[in-house]
């Protein structure tokens, strides 16, 4: 009995060995090829850096409106897909992309295909993420100590709200915050909920821009993309942070309540 109970812990021990080392060598391979994803979206960046810009978009913006017009269906679903490979890829022209939706069809429905692109990139983005690095990552936090740790903890107490706080504030770069949350573990329906709701307000904002560019186009002018950062405008986003902001200081509360 002691014999085959030594063999059994044996066996399993050698199995949870091999598991092991098949999930680091899985976990390497995953690395090279988000690697070379990485080398692709460079090398698109550096290829299409001209033509996702203003200056494209003001150039090319007749044989736009014309096709639009004349394959409208067509129009929305190839501008749907551009737009998903833009944030998927995190190339440098999700801005020019959502002032297109707003030029060619308007604040409204603009917004809605804007989001549309929007979501799918970023949940692209995030399952490409979790694959690659996302649960080892996470794994290796959660069984570390220390600071990093104490941050993972921090995020897995309030997800909603830390989620909703890093699409309100205008600084969190867009990719960024498709980013962290695979890294960090967050549940990928919570991801897109999330992304979905958060994006509202900067997609009006800058859709809203982008549907104005007519006359920004025959002024000869640029657009401003700085008008989120415009009182009337900042003042309701920091707003909503702090709504955001809510549960995580009320939870603070109680435990100062508490521990008092």
């Amino acid at each position: 009995m002691l014999a085959s109970g030594v063999s059994a812990a044996h066996l399993a021990a050698n199995c949870n060995a091999t598991g092991k080392n098949v999930r680091e060598k899985a976990g390497k391979r995953h690395v090279w090829i988000l690697g070379l994803l990485a080398l692709v979206a460079l090398g698109l960046a550096v290829l299409l850096r001209d033509h996702l810009s203003f200056e494209a978009l003001a150039e090319n913006r007749a044989m736009l409106v014309d096709y639009t017009e004349r394959h409208t269906g067509m129009a929305i679903v190839l501008f749907i897909l551009c737009y998903a490979v833009v944030v998927g890829l995190s190339l440098p022209g999700a801005t020019v992309a959502t002032l297109t939706g707003g030029f060619l069809f308007g604040t409204f429905p603009g917004v809605l295909y804007n989001m549309s692109g929007a979501v799918l990139g970023a949940s692209v983005l995030f399952l490409a993420a979790r694959w690659g690095l996302g649960d080892w990552l996470a794994g290796k936090i959660d069984a570390s100590e220390g600071r990093i740790h104490k941050i993972k903890r921090g995020i897995d107490e309030n997800q909603w709200s830390m989620l909703f706080l890093i699409r309100f504030l205008p600084v969190v770069p867009f990719f960024v915050a498709n980013l962290l949350p695979a890294l960090f573990g967050v549940p990928f329906s919570r991801f897109v909920i999330s992304t979905a709701l958060g994006i509202i307000p900067g997609a009006l904002v800058y859709t809203s821009v982008g549907a104005g560019l007519g006359r920004v186009f025959e002024t000869g002018e640029a657009p401003n993309l700085g008008i989120i950062f415009e009182p009337h405008i900042l003042f309701p986003l920091l707003g909503l942070c702090l709504l955001a902001l809510l549960p995580i200081l009320w939870k603070a509360w109680r435990r100062g309540k508490e521990a008092t």
